[in-house]
C-alpha cells in the first residue's frame, strides 16, 4: 500500500477568519503515523488504526479544512485496520481473528438488541446535550440489518453520523454513544 496516497503533503486551508485543524498538530501525527506505517519496527511506539480514531486537533483560525483531513485519516485508518487484521492472520491463524470479530460483534449486539430508548444512558446532568434517542435508535436498526442480515451499510456512514441535539435525559449520553460507534468502526473495518 502508498502511504503517500493514502495521506496527502498538504490540505487545503480555511479562510483565516474560520476555524480550521491545528496545521502543525495534524502534520506531526501523520508525521508519527507514516514512519510507523513505513517502517513499523523503527516506530517508538506504533501508530495503530485506534490511534487514528482517537486523535483530535486543537481549532486554529485559518488552519487545514477538516474534511480534507478526516477523508485521509479515515482512509489510514482503514489500512492500518487491514494491516492489523493480516497480522493477527499471520501471527495466530484465520480462527484468532474471526473469534476476535466474533467477540466484538457479540459485545455489539448485545446493546443493539436492547430496546428503542433503552439502549444507552441517558445524562445524569439535567442541562447537558445529549443525542436524540430516535436517531441514535434508527442507526442501531440500520447496524442490526448489517451485521445479522448481510444488508449494505459504510463504515462511512458510521463515522459521519450525525444526531439531532437533545437535552438532558431526552437523550442518550454522547460519550457513551461514541464509544460505541467507535467499537462499530472498529469491528467494519476489521471486517471489510
Amino acid at each position: 500500500m502508498d502511504i503517500q496516497r493514502q495521506i496527502p503533503a498538504s490540505f487545503d486551508r480555511v479562510q483565516r477568519n474560520q476555524y480550521g485543524y491545528n496545521a502543525k498538530q495534524v502534520d506531526q501525527f501523520l508525521q508519527r503515523a507514516r514512519v510507523s506505517f513505513e517502517t513499523p519496527h523503527a516506530a517508538g511506539r506504533a501508530v495503530k488504526s485506534a490511534d487514528v480514531r482517537a486523535v483530535s486537533f486543537d481549532p486554529v483560525k485559518g488552519g487545514y479544512s477538516a474534511a480534507g483531513v478526516d477523508a485521509a485519516l479515515d482512509r489510514l485508518e482503514d489500512a492500518l485496520a487491514r494491516r492489523e487484521r493480516d497480522e493477527l492472520i499471520g501471527e495466530r491463524g484465520e480462527e484468532a481473528w474471526l473469534r476476535e470479530i466474533g467477540r466484538l460483534a457479540g459485545l455489539l449486539r448485545g446493546r443493539l438488541h436492547r430496546p428503542d430508548g433503552q439502549r444507552f444512558r441517558r445524562p445524569a446532568k439535567a442541562k447537558v446535550r445529549s443525542y436524540n434517542t430516535t436517531d441514535v435508535d434508527d442507526l442501531c436498526h440500520e447496524l442490526i440489518g448489517y451485521l445479522e442480515e448481510d444488508q449494505p451499510l459504510s463504515v462511512d456512514n458510521i463515522r459521519r453520523a450525525v444526531f439531532r441535539p437533545a437535552v438532558g435525559r431526552e437523550g442518550y449520553e454522547e460519550s457513551q454513544v461514541d464509544a460505541f460507534l467507535d467499537r462499530v468502526v472498529e469491528l467494519m473495518a476489521a471486517i471489510d
